[in-house]
């Protein structure tokens, strides 16, 4: 096509028409004597009665999620708290039945609920481990080392702490405990140990009065045999 012969052609940065200019003074004195002042108050703010703060009243399931709560506390010898991972349902199925067959029972409970509740018992301490997604392995039996076996094939549920037998747990006092005896070989070792040393003292008080009489014995028997010093041969019998 064609073209001009002639191109104007801008180059280098626009014209800039705007600057900051200083505000006339007479302007600043208008300004500051139209500026808009508040009116104070009559009676000064800290002189006012304080508001009410506002109670609002729980309602009845959150009422009962937390009776929940607390009779699990209550009525549980073991309880592990555990952070929960997204996992698929069939997996948690199957997790449930295998710790239902130790009798252990799986217990989703929510922060806002289980808070509360831990902050007016003697679980307080167990609150820093309630900061994400939990949940609750409980038991009226302390099943430790079934606990661990299962958890150990699910690796979306980290065990974070437990409280068995009113005695708070880390992870690792957790498999210190399930490595302990059962409470009736404990109880067996105690007992044999108890008897050890009544036996060992009643051998020690016997072993002086079974040496003295069994040299008795021996001293009367070699008498016997060789007969009493200065003692007159016996008369034998005629038949």
């Amino acid at each position: 096509g064609w073209l001009p012969a002639l191109q104007l052609v801008r180059r280098g940065s626009k014209a800039v028409t705007r600057h900051w200019k200083a505000m006339h003074f007479q302007r600043q004195k208008l300004m500051a004597v139209t500026e808009y002042l508040p009116p104070r108050p009559a009676v000064p703010p800290r002189c006012l009665p304080r508001p009410r703060a506002e109670v609002q009243e729980e309602d009845g399931y959150t009422r009962l999620l937390r009776r929940q709560v607390e009779e699990v506390f209550r009525s549980s010898r073991m309880v592990a708290v555990c952070q929960y991972n997204s996992m698929p349902d069939e997996d948690l199925v199957m997790m449930q039945h295998y710790l239902r067959k130790h009798n252990i029972h799986v217990k989703f409970v929510l922060n806002e609920i289980v808070r509360p509740v831990l902050a007016q018992s003697k679980y307080r301490n167990l609150l820093p481990l309630f900061v994400c997604r939990n949940i609750l392995l409980v038991s009226p039996e302390t099943r430790a080392k079934e606990m661990l076996r299962v958890l150990k094939g699910v690796p979306q549920v980290n065990l974070l702490g437990a409280c068995i037998d009113d005695t708070i747990l880390s992870r690792q006092g957790v498999e210190h405990f399930s490595q302990l005896p059962s409470l009736e070989v404990s109880q067996g070792q105690t007992v044999g140990a108890l008897a050890l040393l009544p036996s060992q003292t009643s051998s020690l008080l016997q072993r002086g009065p079974l040496l003295l009489t069994a040299l008795l014995d021996e001293h009367i028997r070699q008498l016997r045999d060789t007969g009493t010093p200065g003692e007159a041969p016996q008369e034998q019998e005629t038949g």
